[in-house]
């Protein structure tokens, strides 16, 4: 598979609503991760799964490979310590806090996340007539980070934890005439330890931004949106639930795709003029890089105690010359 061709825009799926503008907690930013989160079967009233069907142009050796990938969320709490430590101590009692100022510097509470991915290797489809099933899983982490103050003191750590995954990738394929066949990929959440609490407990729980990319060795990928017509009937019939498949790559070998929680088209393309990501595609670049610019210094005080990427989306915004911005302005395709 060729990562290169698909990488960014699997990327720019996997961040979708990763954070909005303005960038820091706020009303637009209190429920994240709605696109193609898989939650644990428990948790009633979302999904716990997806499905994703296409169809192959091949013989029985022509070989498919298929990557999963989702965001594992890490919970990010401060921890206040008052009076302020001394020295480092893991085990000293603390009270959670939303943020801290630590010598005028913001410190946030916030939840992270990790990109995970589960390959498949290449294997030939006539090996497929039974359903090969895949599990995988994650562990769980508790790591700290200690927020020292100028004067040396500890009056506040981050405390980073991580709950455990488990999940599974199903792949079948079945012949449908001569040379086409369909392939189904079920990727299912698996973790099963107790009765979800609320939604931010299943979240830390869940495989968020899910998606599958998938490369064909020795055959075509048959475009799900526009079909060739002798094909149009047996394309009818897929059962795609949760993700859509679209071609992505070249469009003569027709050999990758991307199976998105959001609806795209046909080999879709990133502009090519955007500095970077702003996490929301639906968007215009122009807009938002110059609502960035006019946000106040304590607003962008309060970006930059967000997000990790946040901050570099602040600082890559707030440094673009004129000429830059002048690009983002006026295209049209």
């Amino acid at each position: 598979m060729n990562r290169a061709l698909i990488d960014k825009l699997a990327d720019a799926v996997l961040f979708e609503g990763y954070i909005l503008y303005p960038y820091r907690p706020s009303v637009k930013n209190r429920q994240r991760w709605t696109f193609g989160s898989l939650f644990p079967q428990e948790y009633v009233g979302e999904a716990s799964s997806n499905r994703t069907q296409c169809l192959i142009q091949g013989g029985p050796t022509t070989a498919v490979e298929a990557v999963v990938r989702f965001l594992h969320l890490t919970n990010r709490q401060v921890v206040r310590f008052d009076p302020p430590l001394t020295d480092w101590d893991e085990a000293a009692a603390g009270t959670p806090v939303e943020s801290i100022r630590i010598d005028g510097r913001l410190f946030q509470s916030w939840q992270e996340a990790v990109v995970r991915e589960v390959a498949i290797a290449p294997c030939e489809l006539q090996s497929l007539g039974c359903e090969s099933l895949r599990t995988f899983a994650f562990a769980g982490s508790r790591a700290f980070e200690p927020l020292r103050s100028e004067a040396g003191l500890i009056p506040a750590a981050f405390v980073r934890e991580q709950q455990p995954v488990v999940g599974s990738i199903a792949l079948s394929a079945s012949p449908l005439r001569d040379r086409v066949f369909r392939l189904t990929i079920d990727v299912q959440n698996r973790c099963s330890d107790r009765e979800p609490t609320n939604r931010d407990w299943a979240l830390l729980r869940s495989l968020n931004s899910a998606h599958v990319l998938l490369g064909v060795q020795g055959g075509r990928f048959v475009s799900p949106t526009d079909p060739p017509e002798e094909l149009r009937e047996l394309a009818a019939e897929y059962r795609n639930v949760g993700l859509w498949p679209v071609l992505v790559g070249d469009e003569a070998e027709a050999n990758l795709m991307l199976a998105a929680p959001i609806i795209l088209p046909d080999y879709p393309r990133l502009a090519a003029e955007s500095p970077g990501d702003l996490f929301d595609g639906t968007e215009i670049d122009e807009i938002l890089s110059l609502r960035i610019l006019t946000l106040t210094d304590e607003e962008k005080a309060q970006v930059a105690a967000t997000d990790e990427r946040a901050r570099q989306l602040l600082e890559r915004t707030t440094s673009l010359e004129a000429e830059r911005l002048f690009d983002l302005h006026g295209m049209m395709r």
